[in-house]
């Protein structure tokens, strides 16, 4: 089974130095040239960030063609070209239990100026492939990715990319993937075709519209015939990319539209819950921020899903498939937050409550947990939606676009930061943070990276490459460095394991006395132990990221050190799926560099739990002190981290000789 063919990573250890800061907190810093525009960003392993473009002309080529993949070395922020066959256009994408990478499903095969591709299936409409620019059909493919460490090269580190060995049932375009808590993969909606929004108007065929919507789920690997998900159909129009998330019960809450429920896949049954409060729109091309808030032992690991921004345009506004009826450019984006608790712990109902609005209104912003406990926002403008288009109902020629194809204006270049442990009111602050100048807008992502910062990169609200526009497709990468880059020391714990375990024995991390300033027992205090999982990102969200701090005690030394006993993940991996993670301990607020480790046990399957990890008290001692340099955060969260080396074992070919026996191929 396929089970049998992941195989476990084999991980290294870094030698534990003390760290010391250099770059400005709160800056941007150039972050080299991309190569192909990043519309998706994944996390490999602790060395390399693989990028991801649709179809289109750019400058850079492989094996004669315009490049749509990249991998991008965080060291030196070079980039290097990678084939990839399919038309990635608007995928989805997910991490495996042992490391891989699979995206899934994208566009038709599409040709210069966005146009179908030159070979079409029969009766046109769809592209198979196209002549110039070489890419096939994407629309069910199965990608897989085996991230490598090194030169990331050679057969072994590429995209498996064949459609006729590997692919979804359905054909599908803006569709969600979700890991769930054996480590596979549902997959939910999209387009079969279209562009703005999955409908036509006036809306007719809300489950199919004629052909161009996707209403049904299936799973990777297949667990039998895609099946119809009402929520989906009762959502149309506004269903793209639907907001979905694994709850400890292993039932899933979904979003979209303006509506809500909890979803069991076993079953495909459904529980409605109340709608967006004033009809804003969180999916899609509202492209709202949207991040579970991190999973802590205070909070007893309990989800709560945090929506920021948006758009209300009323729902005439929004247009049909080919653009929106009205300029949407000129309509200010949202920008009100709430929150829901999907499952309470107290067995309450349900419900969305108002949190802080953020500092502007901002439409396409993407959140980024941060190891410090708090949450960034990023990216993104202050009027109109996300997509493009020539016209509009109202703006009917392309030369009267005031923003090129762009359906959004004002570009936030200023970050924000939200802190779920403040006090409501206080929760927001861009206080001492810089503003980028690269406008991000549709197509824009960002990523957590090792050592703690972010890697922001992309823009394209374009058809094809233009270089010439007022917001162009964008090739330069930069890198933000959060306040807690303002410390002069971080932590440098020894001692981080190769993998987490649901339950069972604990395990001791050492933090060295040069890791820290100031008193022992306030640093041992302060120490958090953070398991954070950047995600896929593609369109202002990241699929899959979570954030959960590990329950832990301590130890005071008498020579300064800090002995971290270290519980387990809970035992239900529901609450943090199985797969690749960064682990990062945080001392006075301050990350250390994010050591690369697999939850689970790498493979697809129920995963093997124990007992919740028993730790031993507290052990304090007065008069010792750290001997790093002093410097203060000015976040007071906390986290964790070490740094490490992570190389994923080839899977393609056990993959593909499982085939049979997993039943994963389409048909």
């Amino acid at each position: 089974m396929l089970n049998r063919q992941l195989s476990l990573l084999a991980l290294g250890l870094a030698a534990a130095t003390p760290a010391v800061l250099s770059q400005k907190p709160g800056s941007f810093e150039d972050g080299g040239d991309t190569l192909v525009s990043a519309m998706m960003l994944l996390l490999g392993n602790d060395e390399k960030v693989y990028i991801l473009d649709k179809s289109e002309g750019n400058p850079a080529q492989i094996n004669g063609h315009p490049a749509m993949g990249a991998v991008y070395d965080i060291a030196t922020r070079k980039a290097q070209v990678m084939d990839v066959t399919s038309n990635v256009f608007c995928a989805s994408g997910m991490h495996l239990p042992n490391g891989s990478f699979i995206t899934l499903g994208g566009n038709g095969a599409i040709g210069p100026g966005g146009n179908i591709g030159s070979v079409q299936a029969e009766g046109g409409g769809s592209g198979l492939f196209d002549e110039t620019y070489q890419d096939y059909d994407g629309t069910r493919a199965i990608r897989i990715l085996n991230p490598c460490t090194g030169d990331a090269t050679g057969p072994a580190c590429e995209w498996f990319d064949d459609a006729n060995v590997l692919a979804m049932q359905k054909h599908r375009w803006y569709s969600t993937a979700e890991p769930l808590g054996d480590g596979s993969i549902a997959i939910i909606g999209g387009f079969t075709n279209g562009g703005y929004v999955n409908r036509n108007y006036p809306n007719l065929d809300p489950a199919y519209e004629g052909g161009a919507a996707e209403p049904t789920f299936e799973f990777f690997p297949s667990r039998g015939e895609a099946q119809v998900m009402q929520f989906i159909v009762d959502t149309s129009g506004l269903n793209a990319y639907p907001h979905t998330y694994t709850l400890p019960s292993g039932k899933l809450f979904l979003q979209a539209n303006i509506s809500s429920m909890i979803w069991d896949p076993d079953t495909n049954s459904e529980n409605r819950l109340p709608n967006m409060p004033e009809n804003i729109v969180r999916v899609y091309p509202a492209s709202g921020a949207v991040a579970m808030l991190p999973l802590t032992p205070a909070n007893n690991w309990t989800p709560t899903i945090l929506f920021c921004g948006g758009s209300d345009m009323p729902d005439y506004a929004w247009g049909n498939y080919s653009w929106p009826y009205i300029n949407t450019w000129e309509y200010p984006a949202s920008a009100k937050c709430h929150r829901i608790t999907p499952e309470p712990s107290d067995n309450s109902s349900a419900d969305y409550e108002e949190d802080d609005p953020m500092l502007e209104t901002r439409t396409m912003g993407q959140f980024i947990a941060l190891p410090d406990g708090t949450m960034m926002v990023v990216n993104g403008g202050l009027n109109g939606t996300a997509g493009y288009s020539t016209q509009t109902l109202i703006t009917t020629s392309y030369s009267d676009m005031p923003y090129g194809m762009s359906l959004a204006s004002g570009p936030v270049g200023t970050p924000g930061i939200y802190d779920p442990r403040k006090p409501k009111g206080q929760r927001w602050s861009n206080t001492g943070l810089d503003a980028s100048e690269i406008p991000r807008l549709y197509h824009s992502s960002a990523l957590l990276l090792p050592d703690a910062s972010v890697l922001i990169a992309g823009s394209n609200p374009n058809v094809d490459v233009n270089t010439s526009t007022i917001f162009p497709t964008t090739y330069k990468a930069e890198i933000f460095y959060p306040s807690y880059f303002s410390a002069k020391t971080r932590p440098t714990p020894q001692g981080v394991p190769k993998t987490i375990s649901y339950g069972g024995d604990k395990f001791d991390i050492t933090v060295p006395a040069a890791s820290y300033s100031g008193a022992a027992n306030d640093a041992a205090d302060s120490a958090a132990v953070m398991l954070m999982r950047p995600g896929f990102t593609t369109h202002a969200m990241n699929m899959g990221q979570r954030s959960m701090q590990l329950n832990n005690t301590y130890t005071v030394n008498s020579d300064g050190s800090l002995t971290l006993h270290v519980a387990q993940a809970p035992p239900n991996s529901n609450i943090f799926q199985p797969g690749p993670a960064l682990l990062f301990v945080t001392i006075n607020g301050i990350p250390s560099n994010g050591t690369y480790v697999i939850v689970g046990n790498g493979q697809i399957g129920k995963q093997p739990t124990a007992a919740a990890s028993t730790l031993p008290a507290n052990v304090r001692l007065d008069s010792v002190k750290g001997t790093g340099e002093g410097g203060s955060s000015t976040s007071n969260t906390t986290s964790n981290n070490s740094s490490g080396a992570s190389h994923t074992g080839p899977i393609i070919g056990a993959v593909v000789g499982a085939i049979a026996l997993v039943g994963i191929l389409a048909g």
